[in-house]
């Protein structure tokens, strides 16, 4: 098992899901507990360097589940329902174990956004209209737990645009009627006059491998708490992780901070587990029949 003072190769993506284990690396965070963090920085669908392609047929083959899958990651994070879906789809496929080991400390803002000079202005408008996503991957069921108050499933039409530079180009085109973005493109859109129809936070799971013992995730996750205090005090030092990410196509002035939202991590709860399982289900995005107690272990928090 690993100790609290042996090294732990932590994923690093992007910055609106990982803020605060950046700022917890900046600020000694981590140090300050006796942890020896390794952190391993896989591509991001909101890196406008991202190049690879999406994988269609298994979210298993994506950079950061191919990295895990072979031991160079023991720690990582991402949106509640892709955490959930990889949980239970690695369980019943036989690949490395991953648990959900809490809920996460980012609420990743993520919006819905047209052309200006759309004539979609309210998200009724969307029905059976090509709203563009990265294929179970938080833009994607964040985009349908907004949209579904509003159309039936059978009228939302969701499709593959590519990176989030690559489907706001594909907006600008016509080739879709809408695309799902997360900051800080939700920004980029804004600044290059692209329209928000509505928004949304979204909260991150954290997932570890059963190799991580309750102490050293316990350390991880207090020293994100403390990452949390100071972005809720003034996240502006820390902006340019989200302007980087844009290549040059945002200045820290036009993004829009007041959209980042930080709570430490908590313990992943069977009511909240019934509930996301379930929705996840009902949309035909993950197996069924899979359980609290196979998937959730709270053991940093015991």
């Amino acid at each position: 098992m690993t100790t609290n003072r042996t090294s732990v190769k932590l994923a690093v993506m992007n910055a609106v899901h990982d803020l605060p284990v950046l700022v917890a690396r900046d600020e000694g965070f981590f140090k300050d507990e006796g942890l020896n963090i390794e952190f391993v920085t896989t591509p991001g669908m909101a890196q406008v360097t991202t190049s690879h392609k999406v994988q269609f047929d298994s979210v298993f083959e994506r950079p950061l589940e191919s990295v895990y899958n072979e031991g160079g990651i023991d720690q990582f994070r991402m949106c509640e329902w892709g955490i959930v879906k990889r949980a239970v789809e690695a369980e019943a496929s036989g690949l490395r174990s991953r648990k959900i080991v809490a809920l996460g400390a980012s609420m990743s803002k993520f919006a819905i956004v047209v052309s200006a000079d759309s004539n979609f202005y309210e998200p009724e408008m969307l029905k059976g209209k090509p709203i563009a996503v990265t294929p179970n991957n938080g833009s994607h069921f964040v985009a349908l737990k907004m949209i579904e108050g509003f159309l039936g499933k059978e009228h939302v039409k969701v499709t593959n645009a590519g990176s989030m530079p690559q489907r706001i180009e594909a907006l600008k085109k016509g080739e879709v009627a809408a695309v799902s973005l997360m900051e800080p493109w939700i920004s980029v859109a804004e600044k290059e006059g692209l329209r928000v129809l509505m928004e949304a936070h979204s909260t991150r799971a954290e997932a570890a491998s059963d190799d991580l013992d309750g102490p050293t995730l316990a350390a991880i996750f207090r020293a994100q708490a403390r990452a949390c205090e100071v972005l809720a005090k003034d996240p502006t030092p820390y902006v340019h992780y989200f302007v980087n990410e844009t290549g040059g196509r945002l200045e820290a002035k036009d993004f829009r901070h007041q959209r980042l939202l930080h709570a430490p991590p908590q313990p992943y709860t069977r009511e909240r587990w019934d509930d996301t399982y379930n929705w996840t289900v009902g949309w035909e995005m993950t197996i069924p029949d899979s359980s609290f107690e196979n998937i959730v272990d709270n053991r940093a928090f015991e």
